[in-house]
């Protein structure tokens, strides 16, 4: 979620057991949650791969983003009180502070902060866990794209707006905040980065094929 791992980049099971100091099972049961939750994709050969979007998928995923992320919004409204909104203040005074340091690592932490903040303050545990997963899928994507995220210009984020609109317990007003700031990311992303299946990407998506769990489990796949 946090984009430590690069779009493209191969998780063996061996490296993972051994980066997290434990025997190989574990690592094999976590890739095979991530994959189930299409946080990771996988090769011909069974390999895990942190994803690499195509467009098509990019534009899926913001589309359900737009949608559910501005519920959870919604929900929060009138359940955030003076502490939460004090501490929602300082994630964007941090987030602002980063920016203007050239920090992109610091803007998107203090972008993640506030919004799952705010997610968790909805008291909706199965949209909290969908949202997650969304996150899973476009961490590494937006890691990428951290410097062009950063010089953005205006930048796009309408945290205030959402702030101020929840302190008003106007939870409709900070839903269409939110869904218009992602909404907006999507279509600047779109516009200045290159993805999978563009024509001149010099990886294509040919060597990704449709999950297999059973490769990762080790065992035979048949046919």
């Amino acid at each position: 979620m946090e984009g430590i791992f690069a779009p493209g980049q191969k998780l063996s099971i061996r490296r993972v057991a051994a980066a997290l100091g434990t025997s190989p099972m574990p690592a094999r049961t976590a890739l095979r949650r991530l994959a189930t939750e299409q946080a990771l994709d996988v090769l011909s050969s069974g390999t895990a791969i942190v994803p690499r979007l195509t467009r098509r998928a990019f534009r899926e995923l913001s589309a359900i983003r737009a949608t559910l992320e501005p519920m959870a919004v919604a929900m929060a409204a009138g359940r955030i009180d003076e502490g939460q909104f004090a501490a929602l203040e300082r994630m964007i005074l941090g987030g602002e502070a980063a920016r203007a340091g050239n920090d992109p690592e610091g803007m998107l932490r203090a972008d993640r902060d506030f919004l799952f903040a705010l997610y968790r303050a909805a008291a909706a545990p199965m949209l909290y866990g969908i949202i997650e997963s969304l996150w899973l899928r476009r961490g590494p994507m937006f890691w990428d794209a951290r410097w062009i995220i950063l010089g953005r210009n205006p930048t796009g984020n309408q945290h205030r707006e959402v702030l101020q609109a929840l302190r008003a317990r106007d939870g409709v007003t900070a839903a269409a905040e939110l869904k218009a700031e992602i909404e907006a990311a999507a279509d600047y992303l779109l516009s200045r980065m290159r993805f999978a299946d563009d024509p001149d990407d010099p990886e294509g998506i040919v060597r990704l094929r449709p999950l297999s769990l059973r490769k990762l489990s080790g065992k035979p796949t048949g046919g």
